[in-house]
């Protein structure tokens, strides 16, 4: 009876052990699952296209901009956004120049393989709420969802 006991104890132990390893495995999987369901991802022919078919496109990306990338967070103002541009020069509207600090303090929680990793230590203007570079005719724009907030609040007047 003493072996049967010993063998249930090990066999209840044994399944604990494997549930801890599952859990650590599928631990980054599921946390990748969770945010990715707060993520929408779209793909554009044209610029026309990606704001005719998205509110929260920006209005400064040019009609004429090509091969458009888009994610966003559903849950924030988090923003990538990748185009290319016919004349290689930044959208009217755009100003050059270093934005602001949020540009670089802020790490980027969007992720996507089309939108380079250290992009934003080369943002070289500003387009609305983005932060932008241009590479050759390649525009990098993104936009951090709690900047774009404390902006917001601060273009707000204030009530007395």
């Amino acid at each position: 009876m003493k072996g049967i006991v010993s063998k249930v104890a090990l066999g209840v132990a044994g399944t604990g052990m494997a549930v801890a390893v599952a859990a650590v495995a599928i631990g980054p999987r599921v946390s990748e699952w969770y945010d990715g369901r707060h993520q929408e991802q779209a793909t554009y022919d044209t610029g026309s296209q990606a704001k005719a078919e998205r509110r929260s496109m920006p209005t400064w990306l040019p009609d004429n901009a090509s091969s458009v990338k888009y994610l966003m967070s559903t849950i924030g103002d988090d923003r990538l956004l990748r185009a290319t541009l016919p004349d290689g020069r930044l959208p009217s509207g755009c100003t050059t120049g270093l934005p602001g600090k949020s540009a670089h303090s802020v790490p980027m929680s969007l992720k996507a393989g089309w939108f380079p990793e250290g992009v934003a230590a080369k943002a070289s203007g500003s387009c609305g709420h983005y932060n932008v570079t241009l590479t050759g005719n390649q525009l990098y724009a993104w936009q951090d969802g709690a900047a774009v907030q404390a902006a917001l609040r601060a273009e707000r007047p204030t009530k007395h």
